[in-house]
């Protein structure tokens, strides 16, 4: 049958074609590697800016003094390689300091520096031992012996050495080296067997100032980079959605109006007896992809500042990738961490998905420009007070026996605790202590409310309330309903504007 079309009428629009989600997951992909790039790169530059400010007016890097021994004639080091003689000078020197007390004060000592090739030439056939590998927490020395049965002539009569020092008590030896590969030599003046002292060793490189700079420069890129790229792959993934189904799905349990416009729900589900003690190794992926993504998040949280500042609206592709975010969090964490109230893995998604547990902010059209400025560290507090207690670690000293003889510190959170408590009941039991889901559901709602106000979503003060359960509740009577009414729960020093 065919259709008929008035005359005057305007032709429908053709559909427009959905947008590819493969290049938003090919974003997300590579913003993750470039953020983790970033990471590592930003740790070393950290590792190099201490190094450089302790080796502030003169002073060298040291490390702690232990005692070495050895039964072979010498213990020596693998060799130093520095760069090699094409670059400046200055660029490849570092100053080296070797300092040794004999373990027997009458038996004196030699230190020396020379070149890999001669040092090799010298214990040619000598029993010696060199160190491959230190420790220092607790200490630890490893040795690589190389055999031999011939005796050296005593190693200050030789000339080979860049630098050298011997004597009895403590000897110390300073010295620069630039290009080529070095060995450092402790041995006995005499050149017998049985080498043992108490040695430290300290470097210092006028390399680290533009290595710290290079290295810092290259962090924030590739970390500017991989926010760039996650913001972009979070909003064009949440559009694609959008798109493909006409509007965005939203599960049937968060439909409900509840008494804040942030919505925390989860669904207990059957779980294993035993799952529970390796779901912290299984959520690895998750938590590399979210500690990425929450770097992402505090700066997409001061750009949407700055824009509620100037317009009073948070931009609404920030908007859905920060509570994306909180959802993939609250997935994880109901899985692994903070509930354990299924043994569904998570999906690597920041969509509405059919998962048990679920997060969802209602969108506000205005925001306070003044409140922004205050909220999320000013008018916080009491929340980030009690949510404190509640998710930081409690500390007490440890029984020696159990840390490696030395005294040391353990620690669990109040929420850890329960966690623990219901994973012992489901490895006695088999069954999950329903009051302990109703109040773990209640305390993760109240810390993902105060999230959202944080990360400044809403301007509705979170409720001084425990809401347990695994549904958002019922109006409580004389509140009023918070979606829909923005007005409602508004903290008393908003001005709107």
């Amino acid at each position: 049958m065919s259709t008929l079309t008035h005359p005057g009428a305007t032709p429908p629009a053709p559909p427009r074609p959905p947008r590819s989600r493969a290049a938003h997951a090919v974003m997300l992909i590579i913003g993750c590697l470039l953020g983790l790039v970033g990471l590592a790169l930003a740790g070393a530059a950290s590792a190099s800016a201490v190094a450089m400010f302790a080796q502030r007016d003169g002073q060298f890097l040291t490390t702690p003094t232990e005692r070495y021994a050895v039964d072979s004639h010498a213990l020596t080091t693998t060799g130093i390689d520095l760069l090699d003689d094409q670059l400046p000078t200055p660029a490849t020197a570092v100053e080296l300091m070797i300092q040794a007390t004999p373990t027997d004060g009458d038996r004196p000592v030699f230190l020396g520096v020379a070149r890999l090739e001669d040092v090799d030439r010298y214990l040619s056939g000598v029993a010696h031992s060199e160190l491959t590998s230190v420790s220092f927490a607790p200490f630890r020395a490893t040795y690589r012996q190389v055999p031999g049965e011939r005796v050296p002539e005593p190693p200050d009569t030789q000339n080979f050495w860049m630098s050298s020092r011997s004597g009895t008590g403590t000897q110390r030896l300073e010295t620069t080296l630039r290009s080529g590969s070095w060995v450092v030599v402790v041995m006995n003046a005499d050149g017998t067997s049985k080498v043992s002292a108490d040695l430290a060793v300290g470097a210092r490189t006028e390399l680290l100032a533009p290595l710290t700079f290079g290295l810092g420069l290259a962090a924030l890129l590739c970390l500017a980079g991989g926010v760039a790229l996650l913001v972009a792959a979070g909003s064009g993934l949440a559009a694609a959605s959008a798109e493909a189904s006409g509007s965005l799905p939203v599960p049937t349990h968060l439909e409900a109006p509840a008494t804040y416009p942030a919505r925390l729900t989860g669904e207990l589900q059957p779980v294993s007896r035993w799952l529970w003690l390796v779901k912290w190794f299984l959520a690895i992926p998750h938590l590399l992809v979210l500690a990425l993504l929450w770097t992402a998040t505090v700066a997409v949280t001061i750009v949407a500042g700055v824009a509620i500042l100037i317009t009073g609206r948070y931009p609404r592709p920030l908007f859905t990738f920060t509570v994306g975010v909180l959802r993939w969090s609250w997935r994880v964490g109901f899985y692994a961490f903070s509930v354990m109230g299924t043994d569904r893995y998570p999906p690597f998604t920041l969509q509405h998905t059919d998962y048990p547990a679920d997060f969802d902010v209602d969108y506000p059209e205005h925001l306070s420009r003044g409140l922004v400025l205050i909220k999320s560290w000013l008018l916080a507090i009491p929340h980030l007070l009690i949510v404190g207690l509640v998710t930081s670690p409690w500390y007490w000293v440890a029984d020696q026996r159990f840390t490696g003889g030395e005294p040391g510190r353990v620690g669990i959170s109040l929420l850890g605790l329960l966690t623990l408590v219901v994973g012992v009941a489901l490895l006695f039991t088999g069954r999950y202590p329903r009051p302990l889901f109703d109040l773990l559901l209640g305390v993760n709602r109240w810390l993902y409310r105060v999230l959202a106000y944080v990360a400044l979503l809403r301007d509705e003060y979170p409720p001084f309330r425990l809401d347990q359960g695994p549904q958002e509740p019922a109006d409580h009577p004389g509140s009023g309903s918070a979606v829909g009414r923005p007005d409602d729960l508004t903290n008393p020093l908003s001005s709107g504007t």
